[in-house]
């Protein structure tokens, strides 16, 4: 598999100019529209964080494990070293990316708390997908640091750029919530999915042969990336998935240990167990 240290290589394969900056990369819709990203990019590493916005379109980009497709207009980020390939990219793609290395960040706040960005760690098919309002105010983010990007640079422009990218992750993660929120039906389907596929592990004797279940598993079962899991469900119960894990264990261990009456996940959430 092709690894890619060097954004001027990365950009190549990608059908993009050469970049203004060894460690960052910005591209807004002219030169997104203008790439000639050909049938495919071969599945690829990068030392890159990656972040994009893409406007309806068709074609598949394969994330991890994961392939989506953008019927609709979206927002993903990717983590350096993780697995990506483009597959059937429509020539008139429209939106935003952005590369930068991890080098880019040295000395800066964001360097530590990029970590706390969870949403890099999500599958594409766990992308943000935007409001209206939302777009416009991502939009005029990378516009701004397209600008400064684009200046004769100096030594403010890595701050300038930097103090508008961190500005966009923390719009980035404030989306998700809301998008969390809207989907109330969705992250309520994932908690009872979540309680059944608890109680069938136990019912069905799993702990003898593969031990005390995971995040890891649990997150596989319902199709779920372990931070969107966690995300998700810290949303709708105010706990993340190791947090749900422990109640429910804790409440099965009261249950073997006897002498009170057997509760339900459900209600050892209510009780504070």
């Amino acid at each position: 598999m092709k690894h890619y240290s060097n954004l001027i290589d990365l950009l190549a394969a990608y059908g993009f100019s050469p970049p203004e900056n060894p460690l960052i990369g910005v591209l807004c819709d002219a030169a997104v529209r203008h790439a000639n990203f050909g049938n495919r990019v071969v599945e690829h590493t990068s030392d890159f964080y990656i972040t994009a916005f893409k406007k309806k379109t068709s074609g598949t980009i394969k994330y991890g494990r994961t392939k989506y497709d953008h019927a609709c207009g979206s927002m993903f980020f990717i983590n350096p070293r993780q697995i990506i390939a483009i597959n059937d990219i429509e020539p008139k793609v429209e939106g935003y990316m952005m590369y930068f290395h991890e080098d880019f960040l040295n000395g800066h706040p964001l360097h530590h708390e990029i970590r706390k960005y969870s949403f890099f760690e999500y599958e594409t098919n766990e992308a943000l997908h935007l409001s209206p309002k939302e777009e416009k105010i991502i939009g005029e983010l990378f516009q701004k640091i397209e600008t400064e990007y684009h200046n004769n640079q100096d030594e403010y422009s890595r701050d300038i750029m930097l103090s508008h990218i961190d500005s966009l992750l923390k719009y980035a993660r404030r989306f998700y919530k809301r998008q969390f929120i809207n989907r109330t039906i969705l992250s309520g389907n994932t908690v009872t999915k979540f309680n059944e596929l608890l109680n069938d592990y136990f019912e069905k004797g799993f702990v003898k042969d593969k031990g005390l279940p995971t995040v890891n598993y649990m997150a596989a079962q319902l199709n779920l990336s372990t931070r969107y899991l966690s995300d998700l469900l810290k949303q709708e119960t105010g706990k993340t998935a190791i947090d749900l894990i422990h109640l429910y264990l804790i409440a099965e261990a009261k249950k073997s240990a006897g002498g009170r009456r057997s509760v339900s996940f459900r209600n050892s959430l209510h009780f504070g167990f």
